[in-house]
């Protein structure tokens, strides 16, 4: 009697491989601007915090950003309200990752201070 042997060929070991090293490269471009968003929300509640005019709110923001190596976005870019006599802070922005070729992912980022965390749409 012969036995079958049970397992996996080279060329699905191959597939497998590629497979993973893709997901890999993919997840080591993505990680570090989901960490940058992560700083973005981090810097916009504590420059809410230290409260004042918009100007003051820029500039602490500005401060958390480079000490955060926050490049995406600057103070001049967020945007500031008094909603319901409180201070609001919102940002908006988008991360172009160039893949292969003409290929590029677009991640789209969003964020606010306010309850629902997410920035206002735009009419």
């Amino acid at each position: 009697m012969q036995k079958r042997q049970n397992g996996i060929s080279l060329v699905g070991l191959i597939l497998v491989l590629a497979l993973l090293g893709m997901a890999l490269v993919l997840g080591m471009k993505i990680v570090p601007t989901y960490s940058e968003y992560r700083a973005i929300q981090n810097a916009i509640v504590t420059a809410k915090a230290s409260g004042g005019s918009v100007a003051e709110i820029q500039r602490a923001f500005d401060a958390g950003a480079t000490a955060g190596y926050i490049s995406s976005i600057s103070g001049r870019d967020l945007t500031i309200e008094k909603v319901n006599g409180e201070t609001e802070i919102s940002f908006v922005y988008e991360k172009k990752i160039p893949l292969a070729g003409p290929a590029s992912l677009l991640l789209e980022y969003e964020g606010s201070t306010a309850k629902g965390g997410a920035a206002k749409p735009t009419e």
